[in-house]
């Protein structure tokens, strides 16, 4: 694993995310987490559930063997993830639902799943190509009315471990749709998907394509733009100077080393995940 991440992932974003991830004990570096509507661990790492552990401090980390069905990718440090008694927060949202991923480290991709128990309801399949920072699907749960938990997985094409989140959601209680979704569906294979041979050639950041970047800030419909629980700042506004720990919303600006830059995607900011850092992802240059 450590290989992959050297050859994925610009060298200055390891070592600031390895400042960040000392204090929880973790090697992991910063992968990808839904952020919109928010899973689990970006309900966690907002605060917005209390008494969380180690994944409130790293809610894009929850990476395991793929062909799981589970919230915590099968780490027991993230149990917590798996704790239905907690009274997780669900989103209102309409019959078809945007799920928006933002991505850290770009790794190739075999499929996104998404399911609702056993059944698979969605699958999109990027053919082992690396993905845009922003990552959206549009998802049909008209079939599943009321409080649902949606279980939704990133397989990595060119090893065999995914990334795992629920997302807990009121289907039909409001919200709509928003932007098309990125990769093709398929028809349900009737085994996992096999990882493709690894890729060794290192990634750069490119520019999101229309296809995976969110609406323009302000826009209803954009990812993320939905108020996040403890957010201290108006999306459009004026952050001020970039701090770790605040939440940020679509359309904030906030200044960082001298220069200026505006939310790309709601989320609550950790050491690491500084705007020089992550201008693809979360934040774009003024």
């Amino acid at each position: 694993m450590a290989m992959r991440r050297l050859i994925t992932y610009p060298l200055a974003a390891i070592a600031a995310a390895g400042a960040t991830l000392a204090a929880t004990g973790s090697a992991a570096s910063a992968h990808g987490y839904v952020s919109s509507p928010p899973s689990r661990q970006a309900l966690c790492a907002a605060r917005a559930v209390p008494d969380c552990g180690p994944i409130q401090f790293e809610p894009q980390s929850v990476e395991g063997p793929k062909g799981q069905r589970n919230c915590n990718g099968g780490l027991s440090q993230f149990a917590v993830l798996n704790d239905n008694s907690r009274n997780w927060p669900a989103k209102a949202v309409g019959k078809t639902v945007s799920f928006s991923w933002a991505l850290t480290a770009r790794h190739r991709t075999s499929t996104w799943e998404y399911f609702i128990g056993d059944k698979r309801v969605a699958v999109f399949d990027d053919g082992n190509k690396q993905p845009e920072a922003v990552v959206t699907h549009q998802v049909d749960l008209s079939a599943f009315p009321g409080r649902q938990t949606v279980l939704a997985v990133w397989n990595i094409g060119d090893t065999p471990m995914a990334f795992y989140n629920c997302i807990d959601l009121n289907v039909g209680g409001g919200g709509g749709s928003a932007p098309e979704p990125t990769g093709q569906p398929t028809t349900p294979p009737a085994t996992p998907s096999q990882p493709s041979q690894p890729d060794t050639t290192p990634s750069q950041p490119g520019t999101p394509s229309q296809s995976g970047s969110p609406s323009e800030p302000g826009s209803p419909s954009a990812p993320g733009n939905t108020s996040q629980p403890g957010s201290t700042s108006q999306p459009g506004g004026a952050a001020g100077t970039w701090a770790a720990g605040t939440s940020y919303r679509t359309g904030d600006q906030v200044t960082f080393n001298g220069k200026s830059y505006q939310c790309r995607q709601g989320h609550t900011a950790l050491r690491g995940w500084e705007p020089s850092q992550f201008t693809l992802a979360l934040w774009l240059p003024l």
